[in-house]
């Protein structure tokens, strides 16, 4: 498993044993991004973990927003000390209703990390990728992962061009949806994730573990050897992260 990391993991939401976790990704050096939805969270992680393999993102998740406004002064106040920021993005299919929030909240965010520089995020853009492209532009002065993207394929080669990043996981591996998506991105933008717990492989919960089924999947979709296809998502995490 060297060489292989999860730039989308629900550390503080893993049922397993947290200590069993750790272990295994000082055992196989997973380097892991670990998000978070909402800033008091994040507090509490980065108080609970420390690890070399391991980096907390400082997250407000776009269905949470309306519910817990009072949290935004709190990702204001992280934002500057913060390198990883995820998860952040905009949901209008759960959360339609908030979407005049969701969309000030994001274009805020956008701005203060421009400002910032240097910010690495990973971005939920269900039923908004239009929404979510347009607020990040094409000059964002950082790293972009857009996570599980779904949106129509025009969007898709927007955010191409706009340099992002497209982080895959085994659920769009196993859809013709999200296969199609995958086919039209380039290799060298693409880049994995598990979103565990929110992912299933044979019934069960998708593994830190099972990232290999994932680099397996992207070879054949990508007509390529499965060492030539982790090499290249290597070098992609290399690229996002250095």
């Amino acid at each position: 498993m060297a060489n292989l990391y999860d730039t989308h993991f629900h550390l503080d939401l893993q049922k397993d044993s947290r200590n069993d976790i750790l272990n295994l990704i000082e055992a196989n050096k997973i380097y892991t991004i670990a998000v978070t939805n909402l800033p008091p969270l994040y507090e509490k992680l980065s108080r609970e973990i420390d690890h070399k393999y391991i980096r907390i993102a400082l997250g407000f998740h776009p269905e949470l927003i309306e519910q817990y406004q009072k949290y935004i002064p709190d990702m204001w106040r992280l934002l500057p000390d913060a390198k990883y920021i995820g998860e952040v993005g905009i949901d209008l299919k759960i959360g339609k209703k908030s979407k005049s929030l969701q969309l000030s909240f994001f274009d805020e965010l956008i701005n203060k990390c421009n400002i910032l520089g240097g910010k690495i995020l990973t971005v939920h853009s269900r039923a908004a990728a239009s929404e979510v492209i347009s607020i990040i532009g094409n000059d964002f002065n950082g790293k972009v992962i857009l996570h599980w993207y779904s949106g129509a394929k025009q969007t898709l080669m927007q955010a191409i061009d706009n340099n992002c990043y497209f982080s895959v996981n085994y659920t769009m591996l196993n859809s013709e949806s999200g296969c199609k998506i995958i086919s039209n991105i380039p290799n060298d933008r693409l880049l994995i994730e598990t979103d565990s717990p929110f992912t299933f492989i044979n019934g069960t919960i998708f593994s830190l573990k099972d990232l290999g089924y994932i680099v397996e999947s992207l070879s054949r979709i990508k007509n390529i050897s499965y060492d030539e296809m982790k090499n290249i998502l290597w070098q992609n995490f290399v690229n996002i992260v250095s």
